[in-house]
């Protein structure tokens, strides 16, 4: 059968163009095709619950490359 999951030829970067902070939220919502308002809405919305959200967010800003065009 087919793959339940497609592969597409765009890597996971932060956003340049879309971006509040340091474009984690921006590039993530650029590459799953989702709204960026949405995800930052939930993420905000993640403080009320415990857990390492921070954390994630600084090691994402850390990890993935800024966006950059060719």
């Amino acid at each position: 059968g087919l793959p339940l999951i497609v592969m597409n030829n765009k890597s996971l970067t932060r956003s340049t163009n879309n971006k509040m902070v340091a474009g984690v939220l921006g590039g993530f919502a650029e590459y799953f095709n989702w709204d960026a308002t949405l995800l930052r809405v939930i993420f905000v919305a993640s403080f009320l619950m415990p857990g390492p959200q921070f954390l994630l967010y600084l090691a994402a800003w850390i990890i993935m490359p800024k966006e950059t065009y060719v």
